[in-house]
Order: C-alpha cells, then structure tokens, then sequence
C-alpha cells in the first residue's frame, strides 16, 4: 500500500491552521537575527559617513556616493534575489545573501581610499538588498494565517534591533579613535559567520518545496511543526484557485503585469519608491544635518541614538493594528503620521524639539515599514511571491540611490524645512497608494 501524497492545499491548510510553536519562534529569531544584521551595516554608514567627513575630508558629494553605491547594489540585488528565491529555494538563496554582504563589510574595514570603499559598498548591498525580501516571504510562507501579518512586523522590528546595535557602535566605538569608522565595519562583518547557522538550521519553505512538486520533504516539515504543537493533520484541503503561475523567470515578471496583477504591482512599487526615498533620505543623512548645524560629533550620534530607540514602540504598536485595523489602514496611517512628523523635524529648533520630532519620525516611519514588509508578499501567490516582493524592493532602492544624491542640493536650495517637506509629500503619495493593495489580513495565501 503506497503512502498518500499530501497536495499543496492541504500543506498549505495545515501550516495556516497551526498554533505559534517554538519551532516557529525558532524560525522568526533566526530569520530576524539576519535582519537585525542588515540594519546594523544600513545603519553603520550613516554614522561612518559623518566619521569621514572629518578623518578623510571626503566632500557631501563624495559621502552622497558612498551611500547611493550601496543602495544600487541593493536595487540589483533585490531584483536578482526575489528571482532566484523562487527557482532555488528561499532559505539558499537567504545564507548566500547573508555571506556576501558579510564579507564585504568586513573588507570595507581595509580600504584605504574613497574608490574601492565604493566598490566593497556595492557588494555589501548587492547581498542586503537581495535578503530582505527573500526573509520577508519566507517568514510568511510559515505563519499562521490569523498572525500573518503580526509576524512580519516583529520579523520587521529587528531591524529596529540592529539599528539601535549601529547607533551605539555609532556613539561608543566610532568617535573613540581615528580608526574606529573601522572597527564598525569589522563589526558588521558577523553576517559572515551567522550565515552558516541560517543554511544549517533552518528549514526550507514547506509551500515553496510543494510548489516545486517536492512534496515528500514538505510532508516531513510540516509534521515536525504540528508535532511540536501537539496537533493532528487535517487531511480535508480548502478549496481554492488550481491554476499555475508560468515558472520561468521571464514568465513571471511578465505576469507581475498581468490584468490580474498590474493594479497591485504599480500599487506596491509607488509605495517602495516613495518610502525609500523619504526614509533613506532623511535617516542616512540625519548625524551629518546635525553635525552641520553646530552639534559635534559625539553629540549629534547621541541624539540619534535617542531618536532611533522610538523604532521599537513605533513597530509594537504596528504589529497590533495590523491584525486589528489590517494592512492597507495601518500603512496608510502610519504614512500619514510619518509626513507629518518630517515637517515638525524640519522645522524644529532646540534640542526638545529636534529629538521629539526626530522621534515621532522614527515611531511612524519604522511602523510603516513593519506594516509594508507584511503586506508586500501577500498580494502575490506562491510561484510569484518572491519575484513580486523582490522586484518591488529593486524598484524602492531606486529612489533609495537617488535619495542620498539629491540631499546636498536640496540642502543647499532650502535647508532642512525644504528637505523634508519634500520628504512628507513622497509619505502623502505612498499613503495614496496603499490602498491599491490587496488586503489579505487573516486569509489564506495564495499557493498557486
């Protein structure tokens, strides 16, 4: 008597049905772990670009480069990630992108000059840009169907993790000495390590794996999830849509623009760019704005780091109302809070003032990315997933690379209160946006 296979519906059925596990914290601490890094190395600039300012006497320009080659290298890298986590597995292609970003900045602790500091930029975003949305869709493939979207914004929290982890070394180890800009990168070389134990010690997606027809080693991921919780398998599938997404990689961009599809993709990616440019603009830029208006170095790394540490409470309360509210309002909500809190930031004079803003920028912004990483890989199914949320991620590290470049002249034009203004109104557009996205809170993905 041969053994049943299970069907993709039924894995899918069975994983949205299961209570949290410890397997499943498991999976969020490890998958978050690995963003926490992310942030660490995203953040570590900021502050080694102020650091250089004075030890290289490197021009705005130059820093304006040193920030964009990152984000060009995660624009390719987004694309290329989302593509390649859909033909070889998420949690592969999740280790790859963590070691490449990790030796990289390890290797940026040696440069001796602006130019090959550019180039190790570049490869350090090529893997941070491919691994964001790679970890985002698969944290979602596992999750519960009514904690979904809960989920991914803890995972997106981390960030706030690694960010703070920056702002200290930012505080503590870059002012210390000439060369502490590089021991900070040294520092961020620890992905390299950690990327070994992701490879090892995490499991592939069980629906990806069935979307690839490997049912047998699905079947044994899931029962090891409903061992650990203690539950029995249902063997009755939901219905639900049958048909297949194209497979090849030109198929599936190609399909991002289908009728069923195009509203949400151009939804999605006028949200990715909009964002990334208001929050990679300001965030990148904010030590060396306060450095130029009279605070020292030190100083300035301490108002940020105040400021940064309102990226906790900012995702906490995302990850309630997104399950309570659903996607589309909590993001849209949180745009809105976010432009405002960019024009009070810009126009804010005194230490009160510039750190309350400064703040409320963070809490609202930071909530808005928890609330845009939950909902990006939902509005795809499961043959598309990866491919729609990193394509989406490639188009937002576009604005992402033109951001940085463009501060110096927007400074030079207005100043702070002209910076930002233009920074709430890219918030205002993406808070539009959002509600061209499909909102799945509590559904079933997509598995087709």
């Amino acid at each position: 008597m041969t053994e049943a296979v299970p069907s993709r519906a039924t894995l899918a059925h069975r994983l949205d049905d299961l209570p949290f596990t410890r397997r499943h914290l498991r999976l969020l601490t490890g998958s978050g772990l690995g963003w926490a890094l992310d942030a660490m190395d995203v953040g570590l600039i900021s502050f080694i670009l102020a650091a250089l300012a004075q030890h290289w006497d490197i021009t705005k320009t130059e820093s304006g480069w040193i920030a964009s080659v990152g984000f060009i290298g995660m624009a390719l890298g987004a694309s290329l990630g989302g593509l390649l986590a859909d033909r070889f597995g998420r949690r592969q292609v999740f280790a790859i992108t963590l070691l490449v970003y990790g030796l990289a900045t390890g290797a940026s602790a040696l440069a001796g000059g602006v130019a090959i500091l550019l180039v190790l930029r570049f490869f350090v975003g090529l893997g941070l840009g491919a691994e964001l949305p790679v970890a985002s869709t698969y944290v979602s493939e596992f999750a519960p169907a009514r904690i979904r979207g809960r989920l991914i914004v803890i995972l997106e929290a981390f960030w706030a993790v690694g960010w703070t982890a920056a702002a200290l070394i930012g505080y503590f180890v870059i002012p210390a000495s000439a060369d502490g800009w590089r021991w900070a990168f040294a520092l961020g070389a620890v992905p390299a390590l950690y990327a070994l134990i992701v490879r090892w010690g995490l499991p592939e997606s069980p629906r990806w794996l069935a979307s690839r027809g490997k049912f047998a080693e699905a079947e044994r991921i899931v029962a090891k999830f409903e061992a650990d919780a203690g539950v029995v398998a249902s063997p009755a599938p939901r219905s639900g849509p049958t048909r297949v997404i194209a497979a090849s990689a030109a198929a599936r961009l190609s399909t991002l623009w289908s009728t069923e599809f195009r509203v949400r993709t151009l939804c999605i990616w006028l949200v990715w760019f909009c964002v990334n440019f208001a929050y990679y603009g300001a965030f990148i830029w904010i030590p060396s704005i306060l450095v130029d208006a009279g605070y020292d170095l030190v100083r300035s790394f301490g108002f940020t780091l105040i400021i940064t540490l309102a990226q906790l409470p900012g995702y906490a309360v995302a990850a309630w109302l997104i399950e309570v509210w659903g996607r589309r309002a909590t993001l849209s909500v949180f745009l809105v809070g976010s432009a405002v809190s960019a024009i009070l930031f810009g126009t804010a004079s005194g230490e009160a003032a510039i750190i309350a803003s400064g703040m409320a920028l963070s809490f609202f912004n930071l909530g808005a990315w928890g609330a845009l990483y939950a909902v990006t890989p939902e509005i795809y199914p499961t043959s598309l997933r990866g491919t729609g949320s990193g394509w989406a991620a490639g188009v937002g590290r576009i604005a992402s690379i033109v951001a940085p470049l463009l501060v110096p002249s927007l400074l030079v034009a207005g100043g702070a209160p002209l910076l930002f203004v233009v920074f709430a109104a890219f918030f205002v557009v993406a808070a539009l946006a959002a509600w061209g996205l499909v909102d799945r809170r509590g559904q079933a993905l997509d598995d087709r």
